[in-house]
């Protein structure tokens, strides 16, 4: 798809300098020293030729079409350049130039104008406001980074130039390759997913790398990403996670459903690896290309140092990954072959003096176990210890059992030849122990996404016609919010339960009415203008008789005047009480980016302190639907904790499965909260008692 952006057989260097300080000489250089094989031609009104290279004074008289443009010229005049370079027939443009949409309202027009014109002239345009573009294999480096990078098989792309700088150096140094490194900018034209797709497709990428600071296409990411995650790893690191992506904070879920929770719900749906931080971005991938996949999360230790070995044992466990059972026949070989002082278990402790010999006992008939999938192997360096040797033998055996091996061989100076030795032969070497451990759970990670099912969506059908009419109501409304009464009816017309309820208009109509609710009951505020009713004494709960009924009638109405005085009160609703096992929440919220999200979590007034929610994108699937409830920190009370009955989790799917449908086939919805919802015992189905639909 980008044949010319990134093999073009010739460039054109639009903004080309005599002035090594400009970066239209940097690039011109870069180019010649990373040995492009084709035409270079220097484009520059005022110099005859740049780095001994013929210069032309326009794109005009290039006497060929160039495959490739790079633009390095003040942003007002840009526009124009890229028009004369679409009218030469150029299809692939880079655009260096910054003082776009980066700069305010001035430079957004000048960026919209950019796109207008490619599109008129059916062009492609990378930046502008970025670093250029490299790829190893071509010998381009259309970039002003510091150098051409090594080859290799990672594909880095990234928002920030100056990170690309500064991990080309550092990589350089550790000997880290790249197949490609591209700097995207501001993404006028050419997103982030495209390029995804095309690393994707490219035969020298093993291993898609991203520093992102936001999505060009939430939905167009999803859909073009998921494609390649399945054949390739795609690991992100996505800044500005603590600046939450909505100021609403209407709903539940509308105040949770910040910018981290949206990405980490959309990278799930794509099939990306989030990591934390640059370093785990890297050390993750050199695993990733350099080692057979995991075929499980079954990890065993083999090590000269116990200290070592508890740590990344804790660490196993920590990140969700299982420590190893050993089976009978393996830990009856190493206790024949082993001295009487080591530990035949997972971690397996060769002790301190242990030479090579002692060590590839272990390694072999570790990895020779059925039961192991992962090999960690740990070594201190003891005076006594053949740590050179060692390496030899895990090695040979890594070779020899194609399971996934990692080594900590923990050192600096004593080890630097044998940390060499074992990353020339494809062991990724990690300084700790914990830091070997979390990157062999992003390749179980991958083997995961790669194996996943394909699940669909389930489909409904409800009275569209009378949700419309229902919707229409609460968007001609001031405050776009439905009533109770209203979301209650949609969610209705879904087969979700409701209680047994009367909107009561005055006090004499609640008592009235008790006996068809019966007690104990619940008293609830019906009030648009009173969204979070427990928060203004707008809720009373084991009602218990009519004299009880009446004082908390009055409590509420006086609590509602006080906490709101020009609230338009439509009156009290009168509910049965249910009980069930767990109150959970099912909510909805949408992400500018992504479209709607989906939450669920234990329910109540708590959500928001304990957040122990998950969101996932929708449509979701029934497969994404029970992973969202067992997901969850504390899915235990759901199963039976402690003799608790267990909850009806079918049903639970169910609904969320209903939820996500609604949003999908309704997108003026901007936020729901079924909260609480009242899950009865397994096979008795659930209750909603409190709902929330917003309009936006």
């Amino acid at each position: 798809m980008f044949q010319d952006f990134f093999n073009p057989s010739s460039i054109v260097v639009i903004g080309a300098s005599r002035e090594p300080q400009k970066v239209g000489y940097a690039i011109v250089k870069n180019l010649i020293e990373g040995n492009f094989k084709g035409k270079i031609y220097p484009v520059n009104p005022k110099a005859d030729e740049i780095l001994e290279i013929k210069c032309f004074d326009s794109i005009k008289n290039v006497s060929e079409t160039p495959s490739l443009a790079v633009i390095v010229l003040p942003a007002k005049i840009v526009s124009q350049t890229v028009e004369e370079c679409c009218q030469k027939g150029i299809k692939s443009l880079v655009v260096i130039s910054a003082g776009f949409k980066e700069t305010g309202k001035e430079g957004e027009e000048r960026e919209k104008e950019l796109l207008k014109i490619a599109n008129k002239y059916n062009s492609r345009i990378i930046g502008p406001n970025c670093l250029g573009i490299t790829d190893t294999y071509s010998n381009l480096n259309a970039s002003f980074g510091p150098f051409m990078p090594d080859k290799g098989k990672i594909a880095f792309i990234s928002q920030s130039g100056a990170i690309i700088c500064a991990v080309i150096d550092w990589a350089k140094q550790e000997k880290i390759g790249f197949s490609r490194v591209i700097s995207i900018g501001n993404m006028a034209d050419v997103s982030e997913a495209e390029l995804i797709e095309d690393c994707g497709n490219d035969e020298n990428t093993k291993v898609i790398l991203l520093y992102m600071e936001g999505v060009k296409n939430g939905k167009d990411f999803i859909q073009r990403v998921s494609k390649i995650t399945n054949k390739k790893p795609v690991l992100a690191i996505k800044s500005g996670l603590t600046v939450s992506g909505s100021k609403a904070v209407s709903s539940h879920t509308g105040s949770l459903a910040g910018s981290a929770s949206a990405y980490k719900a959309a990278f799930e749906k794509a099939g990306v690896i989030q990591v934390e931080t640059l370093s785990e971005l890297f050390d993750s991938a050199l695993l990733l290309i350099s080692q057979p996949i995991i075929k499980g999360n079954n990890i065993a230790i083999v090590t000269n140092a116990g200290g070592a070995s508890v740590l990344a044992t804790d660490t196993t466990e920590k990140l969700g990954l299982k420590m190893a059972q050993l089976s009978e026949s393996t830990k009856t070989i190493l206790k024949e072959n082993l001295p009487s002082s080591a530990n035949i278990h997972n971690p397996v402790d060769v002790i301190g003096d242990a030479d090579e010999k002692r060590y590839a006992i272990a390694i072999e008939n570790v990895l020779k176990d059925e039961n192991v999938n992962g090999l960690l192997t740990i070594l201190t360096p003891q005076v006594m210890t053949k740590h050179y040797e060692t390496a030899e033998k895990l090695i040979e055996l890594s070779k020899k059992f194609n399971k996934t091996v990692v080594s900590s061989f923990i050192g600096g100076t004593v080890m630097e030849k044998t940390l060499s030795f074992l990353q020339k032969n494809n062991i990724p070497n990690y300084s700790f122990p914990e830091t070997a451990v979390n990157s062999l759970k992003s390749m179980v990670m991958f083997n995961n996404i790669k194996n996943r099912k394909t699940s669909v969506k389930k489909d409904f059908t409800v009275d569209s016609q009378r949700i419309n009419e229902i919707l229409s109501i609460a968007a001609k409304s001031d405050n776009k919010y439905l009533t109770d009464f209203q979301a209650r009816e949609i969610f209705t017309l879904y087969n979700i339960k409701k209680p047994n309820t009367y909107l009561a208009k005055t006090l004499e109509d609640a008592i009235k009415n008790s006996d068809s609710i019966g007690f104990p009951m619940v008293a609830k505020i019906v009030s648009p203008d009173i969204l979070h009713k427990t928060e203004a004494g707008g809720v009373k709960v084991n009602i218990k008789n009519k004299e009880d009924l009446e004082k908390s009638y009055n409590e509420i109405i006086q609590s509602i005047k006080k906490y709101n005085p020009k609230a338009n009160i439509e009156g009290i609703e009168i509910q049965e009480m249910v009980k069930g096992v767990q109150e959970v929440i099912i909510g909805a919220k949408k992400d500018p980016q992504f479209g709607h999200l989906i939450m669920f979590g234990l329910g109540g007034i708590f959500v928001e302190l304990l957040k122990d929610v998950i969101f996932k994108i929708i449509p979701v699937t029934q497969d994404e639907a029970f992973q969202m409830v067992s997901g969850i920190k504390e899915a235990k009370l759901l199963t039976g904790y402690r003799n608790t009955p267990e909850a009806d989790i079918e049903e639970i799917v169910e609904t969320i499965l209903k939820v996500s449908h609604l949003c999908e086939n309704h997108p003026e919805i901007s936020e729901i909260d079924l909260n609480p919802l009242i899950v009865k015992e397994k096979g008795r189905g659930l209750v909603m008692v409190d709902t929330r639909i917003i309009i936006g």
